[in-house]
Formats: structure tokens, C-alpha cells, sequence
């Protein structure tokens, strides 16, 4: 019996007693602060872990910290820059630490094309901005995160639209075919979608400039690289973080018009009885929310972070916004005595938008203040009877803007799936391969309707007119490298090596239908579009590929710390190119030398000289542009029936090649007065050749009037400077200002290639006006050997006696032709310089940011004036009338000209936010509290009238004409852009 009962008890007491003797071990709490070994004053935020385990914990604000650990224990305390400590605890309570600055660690690590670098030995012009320096408040868009903050990098969205783009142009206008933005590589996945990726979950971003950085991603690195590394997990302590924010939004600037009682004063105007303010009638106050919760952790051997990213924003425009759902996974795995490392990257999007329609602004501004916004009757000279109760009138160019807003139907879903899994093996320490695999989908769905009720958007005159449409992109990406590192002497050589092959599919179909039963049924129920039964219905759809395979390689040489070499190449073929220019090759070199280490510079701690040469390239806009195509042609009548016919649609061009940017840079790099002061000079040259155009063609022996070629030439030359200086910094309070300057000079070199010409006699004339009545004024002039970006148009001198505008005799024949010979340019839509300036303070628990943005030396068309700002409509169409501080009520006549043509300049505060960190006692549930309260562009110093002073890089039209983004038509604001916007913002950081 005993030996039963000791059979059995003896394991139960065994393990009670090691379970109590590990929670006695667990029961020894140590404290203390830890502090910089020479200055002495806490440190926030270092990480402290029990050696051996999982726990750990972080020094607060003051650099004190808390911990249970056991009582044979060691301590690790690590911190970013400083040398990691370990401490045995013993039988202390008390321990504090002083840690000495890592100089080693100080240098910085960037990201560069397939792999890092330390910033010391970088002989290119890269910048990397992490997160803690990014854009705070509502950020929705990886963009926004980097606006102003990298020198020569112009980020833009003209206008509040919360579904609206943003045009990214680094070091100005490098292109003017497809492609101008830059390449944008996320985790290593080239051509990675900004859409797929969270503001929350981007822990750096890293910018390419020049064309020795860039040249290693060949023929799509000429408009430079962006690459995005996203947040992983960190060994030790499992951490949850939730940042959560809600923002009110309300207009900042919309255009300023006459009310009810000023109209009434003009002459001809016609009072409807009324009193409406119709640009407040179609704006709101918009709320937005954003969540993030994030989970990360793992072990030495596995690490993770998983989140979940919810957005919901209006629009102040109505019917606009958006709600979006994003999730990531990453995680990583090491095998093998940790020589095999394996990652996987998982994300996906889901947004749902609606679209509103910034014509709704458009007609707002023109509309008669005294007319209602509503009219039931039939016989009223409104007519609204017969528009679901909105007044509406029967004149030109005029639509109830109300109606506009409410009553069309803009929807969209799009989503977004990219994977990718990277498997690494380290053969020895200085020997290394990988293969990587990426797939990227994404979807964009599209649904449109326009009512029976409504006159504008064709519901009214198709008894409801509807379309959906679907464009599809996915591609898969395969590539394999292999590094080499060798030490010989005092130098230190990495090679590098690859293989890269990328597939593209592209398919998508569109359907377009009217003459519904009802409403009810919208774009839901295309079946129910009688037009499909009657033959007049729509229906389309597409596929296309393309391919890219590249070989590459690299070889970066440190010598003695002080000298630096780096040479690449990269050597690929797209099926995109012409038969006979398949392949391209890609070389760049730069080199780098320390001076600070070869000369005694009183004051400097660091200064390094630094030059770069390299060609890159850019291919052409779409799928088979070099080959002949074949498409529908029409119908032919037989057997009695009409049957469609194809035929050939373009020519082909079989020496159809890449455009090539041939780009130099030298740089200078320092750090001054014991690294307080830090900064960046750049100054860069370079020629895109072999532009990718379409230009005219004779007909025969050509099939069709123009042809997909390469011409032209553009020259660009720019200086950039950025500048950081650690201004105070004490235990109570800091400052650190810092500043980026960048300027950029586009020069048209050519327009020609042999016999063929992109344009006449060296120029070209684009981006007319539009109407009502001025389709054939064009407003931008491109020439040989002068600047890109010039706006053209006559010179006004007076006003005729009829009210009309007076011009001046540019070619001096005595009269004034309404033609080019009596035009000239009034004006440049492309910036001298632009600029980004940001303080950082904090005192105690408080840090503060202030961050202004501003752009000098380009002007605006300001096409609000051109058409509206004169008595002509109150006469005619009893428009109402824009009333900027240029309003002349002698002018009868809508002419633009160079009175409208205004210089733009702004500074405008981009962000300021002001954040609260709250003190947490010893054994919280909370490892950070902090709470900020944001405004984004709460004001803007400008001269300009219009809507919005921003840079204008491509002129994107109007509904009167469209020109599809044109980036040889910068500086136009056009009549559909969406009022700007100012929002505030209250958010909270929570860590666990």
C-alpha cells in the first residue's frame, strides 16, 4: 500500500515542488534606471530581457524599468546605438546600467537594390526615412508618408479627394511617355502595388535617386526606386500595439463667387427668387476613423508579426469616401543552426469607395445663386418636373450641381493580394544564396449609374444608363542571388549575383447599357438594360502579357573604411521591345572617399566625397506597342446580316527600344560639430534619350497615321541639400530642426529623330481649354532647346469698348490674330525649387512636430478665371461669376489669356501634431500610452486664387476634354478639381 501510495504521490510532490520552486524563482523583482554613460540622463524605450527566456520589458520615459526574474538570472540591456550589456542579477534588487554609444552601430543601415548597406560606405544618392520621421495624422496612403521629406522627391495630390492619386516625380520630369513615377519594391517584390501595404506597417522607405542606385532594376528604374521594408517581429517579449485615430475634416480653400445679393447687381443677371449658397450645399463635415492592432513576438529561431488595418473616411464631398480592410503576416524561420533562414511576407487589401463626382463642384461654382436648388412644378422656367424634384434649366453647359452629387451612382471595390517567400542559406559566414517567389493580384471593379431623373451623366436622355467594368493585373516573380564577401588586407570586397524572370497578365472587360425599367435595379442588373435586346449595348473585353527576364550583378568594394567602390550591371530583355532590341544592358559605377579620415577637419566629424554614373531605362506603356495589331473594324453586310469585321489597328515597329537616362551625381556627406549638425549636397546631371512616343507618319507606305517610336531627348539638372541639426538637447527638453531643399531644370533638347518629328518645326502646342467655346485654345507650348512646362497664351493690355479683352501685337503686323504668331509664353508650370522644413521638440512627457512644405517659381492657368470670371454668362446663360480680387466687371468676354495665368507660390504647414506620453507606473498592463492630438493643412500662405497652389505635373483634363494624364501639360488646374481640405485628428498609441 505505501509503495502504491508513494508510486503516486512521489511524482505529484516532485512536481509541485519544481513548480513552486520556479515560481520562487520567478519572484525576484529588480529595479533601476538606465542611463547614457556619458551624459549621464535616461534612456526610453531600451529593451531588457532575462538572458535565456522570453522575459523581458522596456525602460519607461525616465529609463527606469521593472522586472521578475529568476535568482540565478542574467540581465541583457540592448538599445539602438549603444553596446548591449549583460549583468548577472545575483542576490542584488538594485541594478542600473550606463551604456556606451555603439560608434559602429551608428552607422546607419539602408536599403538598397537586393540587400543593405551601412550609409557610411553608400556611393550613391539614396535617403532612408524611417518611421519615426514620418507624416503623423490621417495618413491613408504610403505616399503621404514621405511628402516633403526627401529632398528632390515631389509628392502631390491636388485638392481633398480622399479616392484621389497622388502624382510622385523624383528629380523632376524624367520622362514624358509611361512610367514616370517611380519603381516602387516592397519587401523585394519589384513593382509592388502602394495599395497593398498599410501607412501602420512600413517600418523604412528608402529612395533611389540617381541612376548608379537605380541601374540595377534596368529597364524601370530611370523615374528612380522606391523601396518599402515593412515592420517585423522582434525576439523576446510578445508585443501588441493598437493605434487608433478618429479626424474630422471640413474645406480649407474652394473657389470664391459672388452670393445671391452681388449677383443681382450684375448686368443682364436674372433673379430666380432665391438664396443659395451652393458650394456649402455640397460639402459636409467628413469623419474619418483608422485602427490598427498589431501582434508581434517569436523566439531566436521564429519570429512574427501579424496585424489588422481598418479604415473608414468621407469625403467633405458628397458621396465620396472609403472603408478599407488590411491584413499582413510576416514571419520568419530559421533552420538548420540557423544557416537556412526563411521568410514569408502575406498581405491583403479590400476597399470599397464611392466616388461622388467633382463636377458637382464645377457646376456649383458657375451656378445662379438665386435659383433654387429644388422645383416640383412643370411650368416653371426651372423645368424640374421632370428631374425628381431637383430644379434643373435648359441651358448650355449647366446641370443642377445637386443633382449631380446625389443622384449618379460612382462605386468601386478593388482588391489587393501579394505573397512572397524568400528562402536563404549561408553556406559559410561570408558566403550566401537565395531564392525568392512573389505573386501580386490585384482587382479593380467599377460601377456607374445615372437615373432616368438625372440630366447629367446620360440617365435622363437613356431612360438610366449604367456600366461596370473589371481590370485585372497579376504577376508572379522569380529571382535567386547569390552573395560572396572577401576580406583581403585592408579591403573588403561583396559581390553579388542574379537571376530574375517576371510574368505579367493583364485582363479585364467592360459592359455599358440603357433603357432600364426602373431605377431600382442600377448597375446590379445589366440584363435589364433593353439597349443589349435593341443591339445599342456595349460590350467589351481584353487580355494581355508581358515578360521580363534579367541577369545582374554587383560588386561593392570598402578600402581602409576610407575608400569605396561599386560597380553593377544589369543585363535584360521585355517582351514589350521590338524584334530587333530585345535586350538592354544597364551598367553604373560611383565611387565614395572619407575625407575626414585622410585630412584633420577642426569641427568635422565626418565628410565624404562622393561621385556616380550609371544608365537606366523605361519601357514602353503597354503590351504588343511594337507589333502590328489586329481589332474590330466595323461591320460588313452578308447573307443578310451584319457581321463584324477586323482588320489591322496599328503599325508595327519592329526597332521599337527602351528609352535610356544617362545620369551623373556628385555628392557630399557630413557630420559637423560632434555630429549635431548633419546634412546632404547633391548636385545631378541627366539625359533621357529615345523618348517612347507616338508621333505623325505618312500614309502610305504606312497603314495608319502614327506610330509608337522612339524620339527626342530631355536634359535635367538639379542641386539638392538637406540639412539636420540637433539643436537642444537636455533631459528636459529638445529641438531638432531640419531642412530639405531640392530644384530641378527640364530642357526639351529635341523633338526629332531623323525624318520623323514629335510636333512641327521643333514645337508642339497641347492641353486646349475646352468648353464652352475655347476648344481650339491650347494652353501649353513645347519647344526644342527651351524648358519644359511652358504656358502659352496672348498678353492682355486693356479691355475694348465692347467689354472684350484687349491683346497685345506679339509678331507686330499692326492687328492681333486669335493665332500662335500673337501668343507667347505667359508663364512656366514647373516649380524653381521646393522645399520641406521640420521641428521636432519635446519637453518632459510632450514632444511636439511641425512640419511646413512649399514650392516657389511656378504659375497656374487658373481655368476657373478663364471661363467664369466675366459678365459674359450672366448675359447669356446666367452663370454665376468668379470674384477673386482680379475681377474686372468691365470684361464681357471669356478669352483666356495671361491676366489668368498666376504665380503660385506657397508654404503652406503641412502637419502639426502635438503628442502626450503618459507616465506608467511599475507593473502596468501597458508597456506605452500615448495620446496626440493632429491638424493637417491648417493654413497656407499663397498669392494664388484657385483652388489649390500645389504642382500640377501632368494635366489630367476635364469632362470637356480629357486628356489622360499629359505630362507635357504641366501647370493647368482644371474645373473638376476637388476642394482642398483641413483635418484634425485625435489618436492614441497603445502598447502591451
Amino acid at each position: 500500500m505505501r509503495q502504491r501510495l508513494l508510486k503516486y504521490v512521489f511524482p505529484v510532490v516532485c512536481l509541485v515542488a519544481l513548480t513552486v520552486g520556479q515560481v520562487l524563482a520567478q519572484d525576484r523583482q529588480v529595479s533601476g534606471k538606465v542611463t547614457d554613460a556619458e551624459s549621464g540622463e535616461g534612456l526610453p524605450g531600451v529593451n531588457i530581457l532575462e538572458a535565456g527566456t522570453s522575459n523581458g520589458t522596456v525602460t519607461d520615459i525616465n529609463g527606469n524599468y521593472t522586472i521578475s526574474v529568476g535568482a540565478n538570472a542574467s540581465i541583457s540591456f540592448s538599445f539602438v546605438g549603444y553596446t548591449p550589456q549583460v549583468i548577472v542579477v545575483g542576490s542584488r534588487a538594485v541594478i542600473d546600467a550606463a551604456l556606451e554609444l555603439d560608434v559602429q552601430s551608428l552607422s546607419e543601415v539602408v536599403v538598397v537594390g537586393y540587400g543593405t548597406q551601412d550609409k557610411k560606405e553608400i556611393t550613391s544618392s539614396v535617403t532612408s526615412v524611417k518611421a519615426e520621421d514620418f507624416n503623423k495624422g490621417t495618413v491613408n496612403s504610403p505616399a503621404q508618408l514621405l511628402q516633403g521629406k526627401v529632398a528632390g522627391l515631389n509628392v502631390v495630390r491636388p485638392g481633398g479627394d480622399p479616392n484621389g492619386g497622388f502624382q510622385i516625380r523624383l528629380r523632376g520630369v524624367s520622362t514624358v511617355g509611361a512610367n514616370a513615377e517611380p519603381l516602387v519594391v516592397i519587401d523585394g517584390v519589384i513593382g509592388g502595388s502602394l495599395n497593398t501595404v498599410d501607412p501602420n506597417d512600413i517600418a523604412s522607405i528608402d529612395v533611389l535617386k540617381d541612376g548608379s542606385a537605380a541601374a540595377i532594376y534596368g529597364t524601370r528604374g530611370s523615374s528612380g526606386v522606391i523601396l518599402i521594408t515593412t515592420k517585423s517581429g522582434k525576439a523576446g517579449k510578445v508585443s501588441v500595439e493598437y493605434n487608433g485615430s478618429i479626424a474630422m475634416e471640413n474645406v480649407a480653400r474652394k473657389i470664391p463667387v459672388m452670393d445671391a445679393t452681388e449677383y443681382k447687381k450684375l448686368p443682364g443677371a436674372i433673379d430666380l427668387g432665391s438664396d443659395t449658397d451652393w458650394l456649402d450645399v455640397l460639402t459636409k463635415t467628413a469623419y474619418s476613423q483608422v485602427h490598427n492592432l498589431s501582434l508581434g513576438g517569436g523566439t531566436s529561431s521564429t519570429t512574427y508579426r501579424a496585424s489588422l488595418n481598418v479604415r473608414d473616411a468621407e469625403g467633405v464631398g458628397i458621396n465620396s469616401g472609403f472603408q478599407q480592410l488590411n491584413g499582413r503576416l510576416n514571419l520568419t524561420q530559421k533552420a538548420l543552426n540557423d544557416k537556412a533562414v526563411f521568410t514569408v511576407n502575406i498581405s491583403s487589401t479590400s476597399k470599397d469607395a464611392t466616388y461622388g463626382d467633382a463636377n458637382s463642384f464645377r457646376y456649383g461654382i458657375i451656378t445662379n445663386p438665386t435659383m433654387p436648388i429644388y422645383d416640383n412644378t412643370t411650368t416653371s422656367p426651372t423645368a424640374g418636373g421632370n428631374f425628381a424634384g431637383y430644379a434643373e434649366r435648359d441651358i448650355f453647359d449647366w446641370y443642377n450641381p445637386l443633382s449631380i452629387a446625389e443622384q449618379n451612382i460612382h462605386d468601386g471595390k478593388d482588391t489587393r493580394l501579394l505573397t512572397s517567400i524568400r528562402g536563404e542559406y549561408n553556406f559559410t559566414s561570408n558566403f550566401r544564396t537565395a531564392v525568392f517567389y512573389s505573386r501580386q493580384w490585384e482587382s479593380d471593379w467599377r460601377g456607374n449609374y445615372s437615373p432616368k431623373t438625372a440630366k447629367f451623366g446620360g440617365g435622363f436622355g437613356r431612360s438610366g444608363l449604367a456600366d461596370i467594368s473589371r481590370n485585372d493585373r497579376f504577376n508572379e516573380l522569380f529571382e535567386t542571388t547569390v552573395n560572396y564577401d572577401i576580406s583581403a588586407g585592408d579591403a573588403n570586397i561583396a559581390l553579388l549575383g542574379g537571376y530574375s524572370y517576371q510574368d505579367f497578365q493583364n485582363e479585364g472587360n467592360y459592359m455599358q447599357g440603357g433603357n432600364f425599367l426602373t431605377d431600382a435595379f442600377t448597375y446590379n442588373n445589366m440584363g435589364a438594360a433593353l439597349d443589349f435586346a435593341n443591339g445599342l449595348g456595349t460590350i467589351s473585353s481584353y487580355k494581355n502579357s508581358n515578360k521580363l527576364v534579367a541577369f545582374f550583378g554587383r560588386a561593392n568594394m570598402n578600402y581602409q573604411g576610407t575608400y569605396f567602390l561599386s560597380a553593377s550591371a544589369r543585363y535584360e530583355g521585355s517582351t514589350r521591345f521590338g524584334a530587333n532590341n530585345k535586350w538592354g544592358l544597364f551598367p553604373a559605377v560611383s565611387g565614395g572617399v572619407t575625407l575626414s579620415n585622410l585630412f584633420d577637419l577642426p569641427g568635422v566629424n565626418s565628410l565624404k566625397f562622393r561621385a556616380s554614373w550609371g544608365i537606366t531605362g523605361n519601357q514602353p506603356p503597354g503590351s504588343y506597342a511594337s507589333l502590328q495589331r489586329f481589332g474590330r473594324q466595323g461591320n460588313f453586310f452578308i447573307n443578310g446580316a451584319y457581321v463584324p469585321s477586323y482588320g489591322p489597328v496599328s503599325n508595327a515597329n519592329p526597332d521599337l527600344a527602351w528609352e535610356t537616362k544617362n545620369e551623373i551625381d556628385f555628392g557630399l556627406d557630413f557630420a559637423m560639430l560632434d555630429s549635431r549638425l548633419t546634412g546632404t549636397l547633391d548636385f545631378y546631371k541627366r539625359n533621357t534619350k529615345d523618348l517612347i512616343l507616338s508621333v505623325n507618319v505618312p500614309v502610305p507606305p504606312n497603314l495608319f497615321g502614327q506610330t509608337l517610336v522612339n524620339i527626342g531627348e530631355l536634359e535635367n539638372i538639379g542641386f539638392e541639400a538637406a540639412f539636420n541639426y540637433a539643436a537642444v538637447n537636455t533631459s528636459d527638453f529638445s529641438w531638432t530642426p531640419g531642412i530639405n531643399f531640392s530644384t530641378f531644370s527640364t530642357t526639351v533638347v529635341s523633338l526629332t529623330s531623323g525624318d520623323l518629328s514629335f510636333g512641327s518645326g521643333g514645337v508642339l502646342y497641347r492641353a486646349n481649354m475646352g468648353s464652352p467655346g475655347q476648344n481650339a485654345t491650347n494652353l501649353v507650348r513645347v519647344k526644342e532647346g527651351e524648358k519644359l512646362g511652358q504656358l502659352w497664351g496672348p498678353v492682355q493690355v486693356g479691355i475694348l469698348d465692347n467689354g472684350t479683352p484687349e491683346f497685345k501685337d506679339i509678331d507686330g503686323d499692326g492687328t492681333f490674330c486669335d493665332c500662335d504668331d500673337d501668343r507667347t509664353v505667359v508663364g512656366n508650370g514647373l516649380p524653381d525649387f521646393t522645399f520641406g522644413f521640420n521641428n521636432s521638440f519635446t519637453y518632459k512627457n510632450f514632444d511636439v512636430n511641425l512640419f511646413f512644405r512649399g514650392a516657389v517659381g511656378h504659375e497656374l492657368y487658373n481655368s476657373y478665371r478663364g471661363f467664369y470670371e466675366n459678365t459674359q454668362g450672366t448675359t447669356t446663360d446666367n452663370y454665376n461669376v468668379v470674384n477673386t480680387k482680379y475681377f474686372d466687371p468691365e470684361i464681357k468676354d471669356a478669352k483666356v489669356n495671361s491676366s489668368h495665368v498666376e504665380k503660385a507660390d506657397f508654404i503652406k504647414l503641412d502637419n502639426a501634431t502635438v503628442g502626450y506620453r503618459v507616465n506608467l507606473a511599475p507593473g502596468s498592463a501597458f508597456s506605452n500610452f500615448r495620446v496626440y492630438l493632429s491638424a493637417q493643412n491648417p493654413f497656407v500662405v499663397t498669392g494664388y486664387t484657385g483652388i489649390d497652389p500645389e504642382v500640377r505635373f501632368v494635366d489630367s483634363g476635364d469632362d470637356s476634354n480629357p486628356n489622360n494624364d499629359d505630362p507635357l501639360s504641366p501647370g493647368i488646374e482644371r474645373r473638376v478639381t476637388y476642394f482642398t481640405t483641413r483635418i484634425f485628428t485625435f489618436g492614441i498609441n497603445l502598447g502591451f
